[in-house]
Formats: structure tokens, C-alpha cells, sequence
């Protein structure tokens, strides 16, 4: 099983790190397919943790779980676990989650020890 990681710092721009790093990974792996919506599926996730979590950094992890399938992870110290919600049509954000749903064949969040 193919397996990247890497902390990086919780800043707004760490989110283009995140995504030089799932795209770079699945071009290594022969995935380009899935280069674009892993870039923006870690985005979102990414700059969810840095607006929500208080940790000093979060810690971005790409594993090839099969041929064609990886599992993307942002893993940060919130309490709290994201949850989806739809926003409002006036509201400027709040869809980050909204877009993971609907390009991820899957997603959830994992408590830490």
C-alpha cells in the first residue's frame, strides 16, 4: 500500500501545498484521473481545519488503498468532528463539505486518542 504524508503549517496557504502534494502523489501512481477532484477534495478539507481547528498544524496523508481508489486525509486536534450541512443560498461558505460529499465515494471523520 502506497502511502504519502506531511504536516504542514495551519495557514490559508497551506491548502496549496495540500494540493501540489495529493496531485503529485497520484501522478507518481499513475492516477491523474483523480488529480483534480483530490486537489480540491483536499483544499476544502484543509482549509476547514485551518478555519476550524486550533492546532499549530495539520497533518495531509494520501494512501493508495487500491488500483484506482485513494483515501485523502487532513488530520488535525479539533474536538469537534466536521459535519455536513447545507448552506443557505446567501451564505458564502460552508459548501466545502458539501463538495467533498458529492466528489468522494465516501467520507467521515475518525476521533483521535
Amino acid at each position: 500500500m502506497a502511502h504519502v504524508a506531511e504536516n504542514l503549517p495551519r495557514a490559508p496557504e497551506s491548502a496549496a501545498a495540500a494540493r501540489h502534494l495529493v496531485s503529485e502523489a497520484l501522478s507518481a501512481w499513475g492516477l491523474e484521473e483523480l488529480a483534480e477532484d483530490g486537489a480540491l477534495i483536499v483544499s476544502e478539507l484543509v482549509t476547514n481545519a485551518v478555519q476550524h481547528a486550533r492546532s499549530r498544524s495539520v497533518r495531509v496523508t494520501i494512501t493508495r488503498l487500491e488500483p484506482a481508489r485513494v483515501r485523502i486525509g487532513v488530520v488535525d486536534k479539533s474536538g469537534k468532528a466536521p459535519w455536513l450541512q447545507e448552506p443557505g443560498g446567501a451564505d458564502e461558505g460552508g459548501r466545502g463539505l458539501v463538495l467533498v460529499a458529492g466528489l468522494a465515494w465516501d467520507w467521515g471523520s475518525d476521533p483521535l486518542p
